[in-house]
């Protein structure tokens, strides 16, 4: 257990920000599970709306480390691919 002030506060705001990351990262995974699903259902607009939703959460949460830009950057990339390969098999 913390005994200075200063290590009883970074404990409080760990927890806070702990917190926060774990709703962010919850938020992210439920969008991405809107996504596959639309497109499981070959429901491509949908998809598309979800996509460019997941895309701005995923880019928000990398400009606030909460994942690494580079994670962002190949969970961007694969949704994309899934969806334009739902894309081509449509049409």
């Amino acid at each position: 257990m913390p005994t200075s002030k200063s290590a009883k506060k970074n404990v409080r705001q760990d927890t806070v920000r702990r917190m926060r990351n774990r709703e962010r990262k919850s938020a992210l995974r439920t969008q991405i599970k809107k996504l596959v699903l639309a497109a499981k259902r070959h429901d491509l607009e949908e998809a598309e709306k979800h996509l460019i939703l997941a895309t701005k959460m995923l880019d928000k949460i990398a400009a606030k480390n909460v994942i690494h830009k580079k994670t962002a950057s190949r969970k961007k990339s694969r949704l994309a691919k899934m969806l334009n390969k739902q894309k081509a098999a449509s049409s």
